[in-house]
Order: structure tokens, then sequence, then C-alpha cells
């Protein structure tokens, strides 16, 4: 046990949080003309400065990594000064912030590329389920292409562009999102990835276009200290599966370690007790973030174990705008209403009350 609680200050490499409860990274579908962040965008994230951290919502690094309706971008000159006024209002409020790099790969659609042009993946694989257009229509998923292995660096690179533009935008830091079943996951897991070549097969050859994209992050950023990782080794989300998850991520964190990031955030279910992101921990030498629907007592027990250093809410977060603040005085929780969730108005989005009962401030 050790004498840390989710209210004590942490260190993510660079970053100084005054506490350990971080906001999870959730699409909200909101984003205005041209994938830009709106005024009511920088509402949403600077009521919820009381976080340790805040990462944001995932954002396509370029306009090939779109999947779904009305998703920011992180890639033109309007996206960059959009954000910058989400991190200037998120730090007034005392807050520090992330952002999270996106490509969608296979989960994405032929509607959102330039051209019309196929979506692209590991290998060509189709997944399962349903995509929303950009009308909000439904429809299947296409089958991917298999990206040749000499665009690949081409696609790191546009990792390390975004990079650039998220630091040009003042955010304290990004995380590289390896997880969900996007473009990078489609690479590390067997279920997406039926490459013959360097990039496929065995466990060191799926990481390697991970690898790639965190060599081009980190020195984007200038140093591994503001650059975090997110993995979510059991999740299914997205038809993802692999044979033997646990060898996959521990050997992915452990390729990791030489760049000395600031945090690996893994997405793990509360009952598994941290197994795997215990180890996953030890192999890469960040600190860990766990997410996976906890609550304050166990996220406290997971803090207080030395297990993690810190906890992402997700839902809680979007009804509760001032979470950090209501668990500190044991105060009830407002209940969130999902169909907001995606899309809409400020309906859901930032008209959630503060203790009190009024709207949180900007």
């Amino acid at each position: 046990m050790t004498s840390e609680t989710l209210f004590s200050p942490a260190k993510f490499g660079s970053i100084a949080a005054k506490n350990r409860l971080v906001m999870a990274p959730m699409t909200r579908n909101r984003a205005g003309a041209g994938n830009v962040p709106t005024d009511q965008t920088v509402t949403y994230y600077a009521q919820r400065a009381s976080a340790g951290l805040i990462v944001t919502e995932a954002t396509q690094i370029v306009p090939e990594g779109q999947g779904y309706p009305n998703t920011p971008g992180i890639h033109s000159p309007e996206q960059i000064a959009g954000w910058k006024k989400v991190t200037d209002a998120v730090h007034a409020a005392g807050g520090k912030i992330v952002l999270q790099l996106w490509f969608t790969g296979r989960i994405s659609h032929s509607a959102y590329q330039p051209g019309g042009k196929a979506t692209v993946s590991a290998s060509a694989v189709r997944p399962a389920g349903h995509v929303y257009l950009p009308d909000w229509s439904k429809a299947e998923y296409e089958t991917p292409r298999a990206l040749d292995a000499d665009e690949l660096p081409g696609i790191a690179k546009a990792y390390g562009q975004a990079t650039k533009n998220a630091k040009e935008a003042g955010f304290d830091g990004v995380e590289i999102h390896a997880a969900n079943g996007y473009l990078i996951d489609q690479f590390l897991r067997d279920g997406s990835n039926k490459r013959t070549d360097r990039y496929g097969g065995s466990i060191e050859n799926r990481v390697r276009f991970l690898v790639e994209v965190t060599e081009q992050v980190v020195a984007a950023w200038g140093s591994g200290d503001g650059v975090g990782v997110r993995f979510s080794p059991h999740n299914p989300y997205n038809d993802m599966a692999d044979s033997n998850p646990e060898a996959l991520f521990v050997h992915a964190a452990a390729s990791l370690k030489r760049f000395g990031l600031a945090f690996v955030h893994v997405i793990e279910p509360v009952g598994t007790e941290l197994q795997l992101a215990g180890k996953i921990k030890a192999a890469i030498g960040s600190a860990l973030i766990v997410n996976g629907d906890y609550t304050f007592d166990k996220a406290s027990e997971a803090v207080a174990s030395g297990l993690a250093d810190a906890v992402a809410f997700g839902k809680p977060f979007i009804s509760n705008p001032d979470l950090a603040e209501r668990f500190a005085r044991g105060a009830e929780l407002t209940a969130f209403d999902p169909s907001t969730f995606f899309g809409g108005t400020d309906k859901g989005y930032i008209d959630y009350p503060a203790l009190g009962g009024t709207v949180a401030a900007e």
C-alpha cells in the first residue's frame, strides 16, 4: 500500500497533475464546419478542468483518419486555432490537457475518404458491424485495402506532424491511440493483421508500426515526457481479437520503454484486478492510468495499492463536470443521458449543473 490517494498530485512525465482523476477520451461528435472545435467545445472542456488530466476525444491526424460524423481534426490551421481556444480555457481554469491522436483505419467508410477511396487497414479484413455515415445514416463496413509497407512511414510521419500541430495548439502532451480497434490496434492484433511481411506474423513484426509511430511522435514533441499511449488488450470493440493478448501487449509496452513515455493508459475491466495492466506498467516503466468502469472506491483502492498511478473516468465526467469535487465531498453524482452522448446540441453537453445547481462556469 502507498500513502497516495485519488487527490494526491501526480506526475505524468513533464505533466504535473493536481490529482489522479483523469477525464477519459470520449467521442461526442460535435465538431463544427471543417471538423473544427466550437465555442461549445471550449466550454465543455473548461467545465471539466478539475480533473488532474483531461485526455481529449479522439482527433483525426489527417482527413483520411476520420470514421465518424463531426469528429475534430488536428491537421488544418482552423482546427489548430480551435483547439488553441480549448487549451487556453482549460489552462485558465487550472487544468492540464493532452490530445488523443487518431486514425480509424478500417473503422471508416469511403464516404469519409478524399475522392471516395477505399478505407485502409493492416489487412483486407472487413470488420463486422455498421458505420455511421456523414449524414448519420448507417451502412455496413467495407472491406479495407491493405496498406503497402512503403506507405507506412508516411502515416507515421503524419502522426508526427499532428503532434507538432498539437504542440502549436498549446496542449500539455499527446496520447497515441493504439486501442479500440483503430489503425494501430489493427496492426497489433492478429484478428485483423494477416500480413506476411515485416509488419505481420510475429508479435515483434505486429508491434513495428506502433514503434515507428512512437518514434515520430516523440521526435516531434521533443522528448517522450509529453507522450502517452493507450491500449485495450481485452476489448472486442470494433470486431477485434488477439490469440495471445498478454504476450502481445507486454511486448508492445517493453518495445516503447526506451522512449521514456509520460504514461500508458490501459482499458481493462475492473474485475480483472489489473492483472495485465500491472504487467504492462512494469514493462514500459511509465505511469499507469487505468480505465474500466471504476467506482470511486475501486479507483481509490487501485491507487492506494500502488498498482495504478491514476484512474480515468468517462461517462461520469459527462454528467458531472465537477466530478473531482463531488468525489472529494462524497456528493451524489448526476445521472447521464445516453441519448445525448453523440451529436446534438448543448443539451447533454454543456448544460449539466455543478454542485449547487448552477451550470459549471466556462
